[in-house]
């Protein structure tokens, strides 16, 4: 077994497409865990915003909370709409381009993308951010945890979509469970108490308000929560990744997560509210996330503390896979349609689009790497993408409806749906706006500008690489010349002269001499010139280029170039013996000339220059 077998599985062939697709005990975990695990830091980077307040911010948590749940249930409705009427796959940008226009399907993509790659990020560093609660001599680490976990979610996602999904199965139903235990004993306790129930453990004091509630600071701490409403489109980007029939599988999917996600949200509001609990600096030694101290209130520091934190850390560390599994069809989606690279269409070896989850990881830590990992850096760049990517689906699929002659209750659901998330949008902008959200809004059209410049490129390229007619024989009417640059005389040179005069009876063999280097036309003499003659074969040509200064590759170039402008009505051909060696690691032991010839004349070189490379493959 290979390496490659070892890390990433054995080679899928395309037949087992099929084999390969999910239902939706393994959905929930693979599309999922971002809206999940949203759990953990919504109402955290809500309370956070709340901190100047005192112990008086966790009395508003319980209405914002709210408020995000009724924005969440719009949603909901309107994607399961969304998955009915697109069951091959209908992400914003589908959605977007097919019913408002391209324009606004770029927008989406790239309003997707950002949030994507943000939901990498901000998932593994709050999920080092619970294991740096329960364990703080990690603190200083926090880092090189986030890159660790990073490089191991991208290994598991290119082992393929089906298997990325059993190994999510058990932290997620752990991470729900726990939690839930959690919430309905501190319900419990709130109930048998009066509404004053006593911590088990201690909480830390709150800092003393130095502000007063107002609209602009309520504003923001919604916009803050609003994260935990990002994932819930992943389902309808990846329906065809379920099992026949796909449309139902994908719909109970989705709504297992978002009525899963509305419990979990709801319980955590009402606990903090009734423990007193408030947010504490993630930047300062001594932090503790919000479901750590609230674990830790309602149940103590004993071992089931251990467990749940252990279960929460896995799930917002594992939240990533949610990006993982859409980032890469929403990149495969746009690059169909030419706006991205066309490699990133090509399925890879476990039928996983590899080079969409690769970019996604490069990006993703170079984001961990700028922000070190804190995840309160990273909300106010958070909910910008998700939100205008819902808003602009959302209004597609208004006008599908209205497209298509669907019922009234079709049109009132997603345009609720497109009214709600686009108010969301433009508080999300304004709140955040000088705390980071200023970064996303330069992005979006900076990714559009590079998406169009792509789109050229092809454009470009199609009309340039066009036949122009049926095939024309005869163009050139000679046989090419072909060049054979010549080091040292020996096999592997010899295969590549013996390959060139099979081609042509004009062969110039070029010889580039240093000041203190033998000449080789004697040799030249004795090993080609009376065999050639003998056989009955065109001499090839000995041309030998002086070079004081020791350049090798520049005297071959300017000798190529200077016989195709002398000969317009020929074709020019350059033979390089390239050398093959069997293990990788051997190739630091050769230089490089005949890479870098070939990289110099395919950049100085023109149409008529063709570059043949003759391989000699070395046993030893």
């Amino acid at each position: 077994m290979g390496v490659a077998d070892a890390l990433l599985g054995r080679p899928l062939a395309s037949s087992e497409d099929k084999r390969e697709r999910i239902t939706p005990t393994r959905g929930v975990p693979t599309f999922g865990l971002d809206a999940l695990s949203s759990a953990a830091y919504g109402p955290e980077a809500a309370l956070t915003i709340l901190l100047p307040l005192g112990i008086f911010g966790s009395r508003y948590i319980v209405p914002l909370i709210g408020a995000i749940i009724v924005l969440l249930l719009i949603v909901f409705f309107s994607y399961r709409q969304t998955i009915e009427a697109y069951p091959s796959g209908g992400g914003s940008y589908i959605v977007a381009k097919d019913n408002l226009g391209e324009r606004a399907g770029l927008l989406a993509a790239a309003a997707l993308m950002i949030d994507y790659l943000l939901n990498v990020a901000v998932g593994i560093s709050a999920g080092i951010g619970a294991l740096v609660s329960a364990v703080p001599s990690l603190h200083k680490h926090t880092l090189l945890l986030c890159l660790a976990v990073l490089a191991i979610l991208t290994i598991v996602n290119l082992r393929g979509v089906r298997e990325a999904g059993a190994v999510f199965v058990a932290p997620t139903y752990c991470f729900v469970g726990t939690l839930g235990v959690v919430i309905l004993v501190g319900a419990a306790r709130v109930l048998t108490s009066a509404g004053h129930p006593h911590p088990l453990s201690a909480l830390p004091p709150t800092p003393p308000a130095v502000e007063t509630a107002g609209v602009w600071i309520l504003l923001r701490a919604f916009a803050s929560g609003c994260t935990a409403l990002t994932g819930v489109e992943a389902v309808s980007n990846g329906v065809q990744a379920f099992q026949e029939p796909v449309v139902p599988a994908a719909r109970k999917t989705l709504s297992i997560i978002v009525l899963t996600l509305v419990f979990l949200l709801a319980g955590v509001a009402t606990l903090v509210h009734f423990y007193g609990i408030s947010a504490t600096d993630p930047t300062k030694p001594g932090y503790q996330s919000t479901l750590s101290l609230m674990t830790a209130a309602v149940v103590g520091r004993g071992a089931f503390y251990g467990f749940t934190m252990f279960s929460i850390l896995l799930v917002l560390c594992l939240s990533a896979n949610t990006s993982f599994a859409g980032f890469p069809r929403l990149c495969r989606s746009v690059a169909l349609d030419k706006y991205l690279p066309l490699s990133l269409t090509t399925r890879g070896r476990r039928l996983v689009y590899s080079q969409g989850i690769i970019v996604l990881a490069f990006f993703a830590a170079v984001l961990l790497i700028i922000f070190g990992g804190v995840t309160d850096r990273l909300i106010p760049l958070f909910a910008v993408g998700a939100f205008l990517a819902f808003t602009l689906s959302q209004a597609g699929m208004v006008a599908h409806w209205i497209r298509k002659r669907g019922s009234l209750q079709h049109i009132l659901i997603n345009g609720v749906g497109a009214l709600a998330t686009g108010a969301t949008v433009l508080v999300v902008v304004a709140a955040k706006f000088t705390e980071g959200a200023w970064v996303v809004v330069l992005l979006v059209p900076s990714i559009i500008v590079l998406m169009h410049r792509v789109r050229r490129h092809y454009a470009r390229v199609e009309r340039e690489v066009e036949a122009k007619g049926s095939l024309i024989i005869g163009q050139y009417h000679e046989a090419p010349i072909v060049i054979v640059p010549i080091g040292d005389w020996n096999a592997a040179t010899q295969k590549t002269l013996r390959f060139a005069m099979t081609l042509s009876p004009e062969v110039h063999l070029v010889h580039v001499l240093g000041e203190q280097e033998q000449d080789i036309t004697d040799q030249w003499r004795r090993d080609i010139e009376k065999p050639a003659v003998a056989a009955g074969f065109p001499v090839p040509r000995l041309v030998t280029l002086r070079s004081p200064y020791r350049a090798v590759l520049g005297p071959i170039v300017q000798y190529v170039l200077r016989v195709e402008k002398e000969n317009p009505h020929r074709t020019v051909a350059v033979a390089i013996a390239t050398m093959v060696e069997r293990h990788w690691y051997h190739y630091f032991l050769h230089d490089q000339r005949g890479e870098l010839l070939t990289a110099l004349l395919l950049l100085e070189g023109d149409r008529r220059i063709n570059i043949i490379n003759v391989p000699w493959y070395l046993k030893a």
